[in-house]
């Protein structure tokens, strides 16, 4: 797919081709130098022909602008997860799983509404039990609406229970919206108390942590879930228990 083509083709529309031909044929060292109007058209009808001719070169132009874009913007969030790397791995209000001393860590952004966090809960899970020194940062990240935003706060607050780990996958294994009563549903079915789980839902702790990753995933460029960081490397999406191994065995091994 080349989603960049739609796009590319009204601008070809609407840019002169003139201005194609003093940008692509004209030597640099002679951009300023001036045309009349018989050698502006043997240029724009040269580069007209052309295009007409070769129309692949359009499609090569665009594979390569998107090749340079994906190169940028992962250089981009390479910088992004140095500069805040702190605040990803190493944030004391983050829930960890899996080994707490681990000597390599990934980190998930989440919703508990999301189909395709939901999707992979049971390859994390392997990827977790099948690595005694991996070390897992869940980020609640409720971007899909209010319902997910219930779900982030209640999750957080059953901490104070010690009961986060059972809450959430409890939340992740429900299928079907979620609302309220569902999710004290689920609460009261893993033994919380769900009278203080609402109480402590609205601690200014709770909500302090799910506004800083909400500001770390802007910082991050993230705009959707899941999106897990393996070392230096930010993978968006979906991804099968295969490529989380191999991800979590290059950040080990860059130490």
């Amino acid at each position: 797919m080349r989603p960049a083509l739609p796009f590319l083709r009204s601008a070809l529309l609407a840019l002169p081709v003139a201005a194609l031909a003093l940008s692509a044929a004209t030597p640099a060292n002679a951009q300023s130098a001036s045309f009349d109007g018989n050698q502006k058209a043997a240029i724009e009808k040269i580069v007209r022909d052309y295009l007409m001719e070769h129309p692949e070169v359009i499609l090569q132009a665009v594979d390569a602008m998107q090749e340079r874009q994906k190169t940028a913007e992962a250089e981009q969030a390479r910088k992004a997860l140095t500069e805040n790397k702190q605040e990803l791995l190493r944030n004391p209000a983050d829930p960890v799983i899996g080994n707490p001393q681990g000597d390599v860590t990934v980190v998930e952004f989440f919703d508990y509404q999301c189909g395709y966090c939901k999707a992979v809960q049971a390859d994390t899970q392997s990827l977790i039990k099948g690595d005694p020194k991996l070390r897992f940062v869940l980020k609640e990240f409720p971007i899909l609406g209010p319902a997910s935003l219930v779900a982030s706060k209640a999750a957080l607050a059953s901490r104070g229970q010690g009961k986060y780990v059972e809450f959430h996958n409890a939340l992740m294994a429900q299928r079907g919206q979620l609302d309220e009563a569902v999710i004290m549903r689920l609460a009261k079915s893993v033994g919380l108390d769900t009278d203080r789980l609402k109480k402590d839902m609205e601690s200014p702790d709770v909500l302090k942590v799910i506004a800083a990753n909400q500001a770390l995933a802007e910082k991050l460029n993230i705009r959707g879930t899941p999106a897990f960081v393996f070392g230096d490397e930010l993978v968006p999406g979906a991804i099968k228990l295969d490529d989380m191994k191999r991800l979590t065995d290059a950040a080990r091994a860059k130490g």
